[in-house]
């Protein structure tokens, strides 16, 4: 299944943060592509660093519900510690999209529920996925995009600053 999952750091090294997340995703997923890296104004609390915040396109063997799973236990491996929501984090992994899929359970929803609100989610998926479709709301997500605010998110790097994989290359699926 094709998957895209959010990306964000905001405590540390934030750019190794992103680095290492990366390189261990697999085999739970597999990067395929990557977005942009973004600096990005926090969301919800304010009076905290700023992010970084990116988007990649991976590919998953696991059913959703255990591919968050692994994504919350790979964060706390990664330092992660559980704190005030939406609060500073060493590192944060969300599943936006699962492939086609609507899912609507107490602890997970696909897609992402607030990522047509939110520009640090919209500006980097729209650099690898700009004419999908929000399953909810039909409309692509570069219109949506257009309709935000997206003052608070700025280019802070190429994927390539990040990519752990060797050479980056758009067409590259490893």
């Amino acid at each position: 299944m094709i998957v895209y999952l959010a990306l964000g750091t905001n405590l540390g090294d934030r750019l190794q943060n992103l680095r290492q997340a990366l390189a261990a995703l697999p085999p739970v997923a597999q990067p395929r592509r990557a977005s942009a890296v973004y600096e990005t104004l926090p969301w919800g609390i304010t009076d905290q660093p700023l992010f970084l915040n990116m988007v990649i396109e991976a590919e998953t063997y696991l059913a959703p519900q255990a591919l968050l799973g692994e994504l919350k236990a790979l964060e706390r491996r990664l330092g992660r510690k559980e704190g005030i929501r939406y609060g500073p984090r060493l590192i944060d992994l969300d599943i936006l999209l699962y492939d086609e899929a609507v899912i609507d359970l107490p602890d997970l929803c696909i897609p992402h529920p607030r990522m047509a609100e939110r520009a640090f989610v919209l500006v980097p998926l729209c650099d690898l996925y700009p004419h999908g479709r929000h399953p909810h709301l039909g409309e692509t997500f570069e219109a949506l995009r257009a309709r935000l605010d997206c003052s608070g998110v700025r280019f802070w790097a190429g994927p390539e600053a990040v990519w752990p994989f060797g050479p980056y290359s758009e067409q590259e699926v490893t």
